[in-house]
């Protein structure tokens, strides 16, 4: 699987939708309590790729579709139309003419990861912590989750990932690889 790939799959990972009540105070709990209620979720989003080889980031734009339990989709629409789509184990990229699709299975080190980030729009606490030392911060009107990798294979590819958020949607990610590479993704309110 390719950098672009994992990258993708880690992305269409980290999306969800709609609003919910609000709190003056949250916890991690009360978070994925909110987001386990979600079973549909469209938005759009903008996502800009920084790398340390490049001046200026590339830029894309798009749609994010989520489907409990484990159905995910990046439509980008700017600047070159593709879709990569996630459901179960099985990875779809469609570019122009060509599609390819990839076996999570056989990614050992990229799948726990994205498998965990699906735990996280389920509303999975105990998983997400199997996986990641979680630091949570905030009130459920803006909150922010820091995960940082416990498995070494993860830990090689990614330094850390922050969600923030507002009820029951997510508003950012920012993906931290360990070369210095970092994906920072905007998700608009539906």
């Amino acid at each position: 699987m390719n950098k672009d790939s994992w990258r993708a799959a880690l992305a269409l990972a980290l999306l969800s939708a709609a609003a919910s009540g609000f709190a003056a105070n949250a916890t991690l709990h009360q978070v994925m309590a909110l987001l386990a209620k979600r079973q549909h979720g469209e938005v759009r989003y903008v996502e800009e790729d920084y790398f340390k080889i490049l001046d200026e980031p590339v830029k894309s734009s798009g749609v994010l579709v989520y489907e409990a339990p484990d159905h995910l989709e990046k439509k980008t629409l700017e600047p070159k139309a593709q879709s990569l789509i996630l459901d179960g184990e099985r990875l779809t990229v469609r570019r122009g003419n060509r599609t390819y699709r990839l076996d999570l299975s056989a990614y050992p080190q990229v799948a726990p990861f994205v498998d965990s980030i699906r735990d996280t729009l389920a509303g999975n606490e105990q998983a997400l912590e199997r996986v990641f030392k979680v630091t949570f911060t905030g009130t459920l009107k803006q909150w922010q989750l820091k995960l940082v990798p416990l498995d070494e294979k993860v830990a090689r590819k990614v330094k850390r990932v922050e969600i923030a958020g507002s009820g029951d949607e997510i508003r950012s990610v920012e993906i931290e690889e360990t070369d210095g590479d970092r994906s920072v993704m905007s998700i608009q309110p539906p």
